[in-house]
């Protein structure tokens, strides 16, 4: 398992763990990959400096260099399944199906074709003695959330270089090996989105519908633009803010009516904006099998939450899920994912979310 593939994507993450490797003595090659075609107007999400800064960083430490395209597999695999949840009104993370479907299935199967012993990436993660995924060292720059839908299986043949290293480390090394991209400002976001308007760029590929805004008694607050630009929890961007009735507290999204293609809002933040424990109809355990049909451990019901306190009660493939504690914005189509110390149990997509105080209009 000499020969390495590194899946490198033009950041500083990735450039460090091709050096490290390359420092192991490993045969280490670099790959690029394309996963989205379109230009836009104001350079965002291109692939073309991405790949400047790839093959920079590949002559500097002396290792070859390629590119595949995998934008096929992408639209196919994760962009159809990001539009399909939004129709739905959910919220999805398309950063998770990514890992599962492309880097770490697609990427993976390919650099395995090609000889390689091993698939390395920049995530911020590590793997115990048994292959099992455990947070990355630095608790501001853990990923594991984003890889609790992959398997043991594709956890054997994969490394992450930097995964015991802070984030202050890997630009240190990456400023000592003179990198041209060992200041690069890291990647936020959804690559396919980027740093452009999210409502704007929806509106490409999803018919705008617009409907009322009501509060929890069904009193008409506003109009919206559409369903699906709208999260649960949302402060900002909701367009009736100033005015002189109410409480004068700020607006929040408690809930959504399809069926009457209403947004739901209250001042303040209540109740109806929290949940006792949600539903996940297929759950993905890094292991194979769950530690037992009913067990305490904590999770996250998004990235940059802190660990909640749960018991969790398997049910077929799925897990039902209550919280010690009510939850602000369990959002339906974002992912729940356990953990007990830093082993990464696994995850999966949020279904249903029990409320503290159900809405009724």
């Amino acid at each position: 398992m000499n020969h390495v593939v590194v899946g490198m994507s033009g950041g500083v993450d990735s450039s460090v763990a091709a050096y490290l490797l390359k420092e192991q003595g490993y045969d280490v090659v670099g790959i690029f990959m394309k996963n989205w075609e379109e230009n836009d107007d104001e350079g965002v999400c291109t692939a073309t400096a991405d790949y400047a800064d790839v093959r920079s960083v590949c002559e500097t430490i002396g290792i070859p260099y390629y590119t595949v395209n995998f934008a096929k597999e992408y639209r196919d695999r994760v962009f159809s399944y990001f539009l399909s949840e939004y129709r739905k009104g959910r919220t999805p993370n398309p950063d998770v199906l990514c890992n599962c479907e492309i880097k770490f299935k697609a990427f993976l199967d390919f650099a395995l074709s090609t000889g390689a012993g091993l698939l390395a990436t920049g995530h911020y993660c590590r793997l115990n003695g048994d292959k099992l995924l455990l947070r990355g060292a630095d608790p501001g720059k853990d990923q594991s959330y984003f890889l609790a839908g992959l398997t043991h299986k594709q956890l054997e043949r994969v490394v992450f270089p930097i995964g015991g290293l802070m984030k202050s480390e890997v630009r240190a090394i990456a400023h000592a090996q003179r990198f041209s991209n060992a200041a690069k400002k890291d990647s936020t976001g959804v690559c396919f989105i980027g740093e452009r308007n999210f409502k704007q760029f929806l509106m490409q590929y999803l018919p705008a519908q617009r409907g009322e805004i009501v509060d929890e008694h069904g009193r008409k607050i506003g109009m919206h633009d559409g369903l699906m630009y709208y999260t649960l929890g949302q402060r900002r961007g909701l367009g009736i803010g100033g005015r002189s009735d109410g409480t004068g507290e700020s607006w929040f999204v408690i809930g959504k009516d399809l069926g009457r293609n209403l947004l739901i809002v209250q001042q303040g933040e209540h109740e109806e904006l929290y949940s006792t424990s949600l539903d996940a109809e297929s759950v993905n355990w890094i292991a194979g099998e769950p530690p037992a049909l009913s067990f305490t451990c904590t999770a996250k019901f998004r990235y940059r939450q802190p660990d909640q306190n749960v018991t969790v009660s398997v049910n077929g493939t799925g897990a039902h899920v209550a919280f010690e504690k009510p939850q602000r914005a369990v959002t339906p189509g974002q992912w729940v994912v356990f953990y007990r110390g830093n082993l990464c149990l696994g995850g999966g997509p949020i279904d249903v979310v029990t409320p503290l105080k159900p809405i009724c209009i």
